[in-house]
């Protein structure tokens, strides 16, 4: 396959910033509809890593994602995923500070979702097909 340097610069941009995680939803999804119409939704998504220590115990680590959704993708999230459900999302990273009432300046990083989809549950029963 040829590359050209337009091809590569489309290609090293779509993924300069590209987050990809599949995991839990951790707590209820939280839609905020604002006066000029455009809808926000966050919330939470557990990722979890499991390992064997050097004493051989397993050992099962668990990272918190902050997501934000706009838009459409907002109001999919809120009416189609709930806590506990396993979803993969891509999207990419923001990086915002504040200072808080005491003066600390506070840093969050958070996943702006572009995209998601649900995954079907292993123990779901499975619909029998039906020819057309």
């Amino acid at each position: 396959m040829y590359i050209t340097d337009t091809n590569f610069n489309i290609m090293i941009n779509t993924i300069k910033n590209s987050v990809q995680l599949t995991g839990n939803i951790g707590k209820e999804v939280n839609l905020i509809s604002f006066d000029n119409g455009n809808k926000k939704a966050t919330l939470v998504l557990a990722t979890n890593e499991s390992f064997t220590n050097t004493k051989g115990e397993k050992v099962k680590n668990t990272t918190w994602h902050n997501l934000i959704a706009w838009g459409k993708t907002a109001e999919l999230m809120a009416h189609s995923i709930q806590k506990g459900n396993e979803v993969s999302v891509h999207g990419k990273l923001s990086n915002r500070t504040y200072t808080d009432k005491d003066g600390n300046t506070k840093y969050i990083t958070e996943i702006i979702v572009n995209e998601f989809f649900k995954v079907a549950s292993s123990t779901a029963p499975v619909a029998e097909a039906v020819p057309f």
